[in-house]
């Protein structure tokens, strides 16, 4: 297995002592499984080998109060407490506890606890809590009392303040264990009790059936790959807990724990006016401002697609349409299979025919049931030598694909550090890199060449993912300055990744773990035509060969909202039809090109039919939307793209 060096998250976590040691000096009483359970996501016990986990512990703290006899005399007159209030805007919740109101804050300024060396994490904190800070708390308490008055009438009866675990996205970790084969984890919880029934049967699956009936990627472990450091995770931990109730708007990115990747173009790309968000560490552009663009983070607080980056996204999009644009993808997954069978073992994992060299291929990667695991770009060099290039955020989600039933001899190589990628699209493409390159530039469609671009030795895909002529030109990190100078220079115009999700989206392209995860099957995607039946064995033939027989109760569709508005189709916004809901959205954006927003959605089987009226729920109003053919809404034929 590769990847054993993870970065250590938290300074001292490894208590690496064998097991019976560890219940001994634990003293673990039969029965006390939460005891049991809270020590090993908190302190990452390892008696059998593991990982660090990126992990934080914050110190959460709440009070109860005395009794209230108001309180007393409603519940036993009508037999029942009174109702949880969460305040999203404050960051508190108040419930009842016995006769007493139990009033539990997430604060901004909240504390992590065992991160600084004045304050060590001890050996054992068994039953153990920290020191009341009730001074942390007082705005949410006057503000609580405010709105709750009865709040107020009532001493502290006792303060809890304890640790409380929280990964950077405040989500569980719950999946494989990466690098560590048959191993499994159901750890960080930060409401556990809440979680624990879904968790319990989300592990459960893992571990009889090596998949869950969900898709789990939200709370997948291999979410985080190595960037995640002991300073990044405290970072986004203490920014999580602080905004526990607070708004995702579609546009705004979180500031914490930022520029943990950086590729060689970022200095450039910053002072071209680039603004940036993460994927997998990785800094990219999001869109290009202009001067006097408003960069403020309340500019990005509104769940609309108006703002400042909408003239902008629009004009990159045209340059794209009219001309030619380029963009830095940095961070790319890219995977190696190599030696003797390299070409046999990928081929039985994916339900596609594999490439020649000298040609790059859309793959899909089924599970057991026939569901969607991933897809990748497969680029044969050898039948001993299949390079892939698959999502960055995929990074160890994919590797882990490639390394089931792995045989004797064959090996899984990340190469992802050591390129960047530049994707040159737009109908002037050619034009533009032919005095830089001496590529052969009238291969078709889905070729593969390796050449020189400024003196360079690059390798180029004639790929792209705007779905317009273009290359994605793949060279060396020390190499891209140079070339994505001369780029510049050639006239092409930056653009970043919301014009690229505009620009896919009115090709139909799918979006991973949006429109493509485990959720759905490959024959429900609409992927039948990356699917070869005729191939004698790949991972879940049993399965989409008996779903084929019976029919889909599902289908991926395009759909077009009949009125754009102001707002595009969330993902997971419901669909339903004369009232009923028959299915959700995947994702969904604006399409320039076509002046039309776009949702992709799974929709039940008999109204994926081309002309069909739904109805999509977006931000609690029903917008009507009409289903589209089964085809590119852009350029359908794919005349631009093969031009």
């Amino acid at each position: 297995m590769v990847d054993h060096d993870l970065r250590r998250p938290q300074r001292g976590w490894s208590l690496a002592r064998p097991a019976d040691q560890f219940l001994a000096h634990t003293a673990i009483k039969k029965g006390d499984f939460r005891h049991f359970f809270y020590l090993f996501q908190t302190f990452n016990i390892t008696p059998y080998g593991g990982r660090t986990v990126p992990m934080v512990t914050m110190s959460h703290q709440y009070f109860l109060t005395d009794e209230i006899p108001a309180l007393a005399e409603w519940t036993a007159a009508n037999g029942r407490k009174v109702p949880l209030l969460r305040d999203v805007d404050s960051s508190y919740y108040l419930r009842q506890d016995k006769n007493g109101l139990n009033l539990g804050p997430y604060e901004r300024n909240c504390r992590a606890h065992w991160v600084t060396p004045d304050d060590p994490q001890p050996d054992d904190f068994s039953f153990q809590l920290y020191p009341d800070d009730l001074d942390r708390l007082e705005w949410y308490i006057e503000d609580a009392m405010a709105r709750v008055p009865i709040l107020g009438t009532a001493g502290v009866g006792r303060v809890i303040n304890g640790p409380i675990p929280y990964a950077p996205d405040g989500l569980p970790l719950l999946g494989p264990m990466p690098g560590v084969k048959n191993a499994y984890e159901a750890c960080v919880f930060t409401f556990g009790i809440t979680q624990g029934g879904g968790a319990g049967k989300v592990a459960a699956e893992w571990i009889v059936d090596g998949q869950p009936e969900w898709d789990m990627w939200s709370c997948d472990p291999r979410r985080y790959t190595d960037y995640t450091g002991q300073e990044y995770c405290h970072a986004k931990a203490v920014e999580t807990y602080g905004h526990e109730y607070a708004m995702h708007f579609p546009y705004h990115a979180w500031p914490a724990g930022r520029d943990q990747r950086l590729s060689p173009l970022h200095e450039r790309i910053k002072a071209l006016g680039g603004v940036m968000g993460a994927y997998n560490g990785w800094e990219r552009a999001n869109w290009f401002a202009g001067p006097n663009d408003d960069l403020s983070e309340a500019s990005t607080q509104t769940w609309g697609r108006a703002g400042p980056w909408q003239p902008r996204i629009a004009a990159e999009c045209a340059a794209v349409r009219d001309h030619a644009g380029v963009i830095a993808i940095s961070g790319f997954t890219r995977l190696a299979v190599t030696g003797p069978g390299a070409r046999a073992h990928v081929d039985r994992l994916s339900a596609s025919t594999l490439p020649k060299p000298g040609r790059v291929g859309l793959a899909y990667f089924p599970d057991d049931r026939g569901r969607i695991l991933t897809e990748m770009s497969v680029i044969p060099q050898s039948d001993d030598d299949i390079w892939l290039i698959t999502a960055s955020v995929a990074q160890w989600h994919d590797r882990d694909v490639l390394l089931r039933d792995l045989p004797d001899g064959v090996h899984v190589q990340d190469r992802s550090d050591q390129y960047e990628c530049l994707l040159v699209t737009g109908p002037k493409a050619r034009d533009l890199l032919a005095p830089l390159t001496d590529a052969d530039l009238t291969l078709p469609w889905l070729s593969f060449q390796n050449a020189q671009v400024c003196g360079k030795p690059c390798h180029l895909l004639r790929v792209s993912f705007a779905g317009e002529l273009g290359w994605e030109v793949h060279c060396a990190n020390a190499d891209a300055p140079a070339i994505y100078d001369a780029i510049l220079a050639g006239g092409a115009v930056p653009f970043g990744m919301f014009a690229l999700n505009a620009l896919r989206i009115e090709k139909g392209y799918r979006a991973w773990k949006g429109d493509l995860s485990t959720d759905y099957s490959l024959l429900e995607g609409g992927l039948d035509r990356f699917i070869n039946f005729d191939k004698p064995d790949f991972v879940g033939k049993p399965a989409l060969l008996a779903e084929k027989q019976r029919g889909v109760t599902k289908r991926f569709a395009t759909l077009v909202l009949d009125d754009a508005g102001a707002y595009d189709a969330p993902y997971m916004a419901t669909i339903s039809h004369e009232g009923a809901v028959v299915g959700e959205t995947t994702s969904g954006a604006f399409g320039y090109r076509m002046g039309k927003s776009i949702a992709l959605g799974m929709l039940r089987a008999d109204l994926a039919v081309a002309g069909t009226k739904v109805a999509i729920d977006i931000y609690g109003t029903q917008v009507s939307a009409t289903v589209q053919p089964d085809a590119p809404l852009w350029d359908p034929a794919n005349a631009r793209i093969r031009a």
